[in-house]
């Protein structure tokens, strides 16, 4: 995962496709876990969520769609990586 928590695949000559396959793979599970640990924290705790490089404070229904919206991308791009 990139730094900021983004999707850092970009096309690069040293990556084949299967290697881009399985970090996007392995960033999907790494956000799997975010998404089921920030399930079992209570609604009203606060987290902090990373952005570029700093951490911002915010609710865990917010946290969560962000992440959840990170885990759509990461499943649509490897789609178009399998077609």
């Amino acid at each position: 995962m990139a730094a900021d928590g983004g999707l850092s695949t970009a096309a690069s000559p040293s990556i084949t496709m299967e290697e881009q396959k399985l970090e996007i793979t392995k960033q999907m599970r790494s956000l799997e876990v975010a998404i089921a640990e920030l399930n079992h924290l209570s609604s009203t705790r606060a987290v902090f969520q990373k952005n570029g490089n700093l951490f911002f404070r915010t609710t865990v229904q917010k946290a969560t769609t962000s992440e959840q919206k990170k885990l759509d991308a990461a499943r649509a791009k490897l789609e178009s990586l399998n077609s």
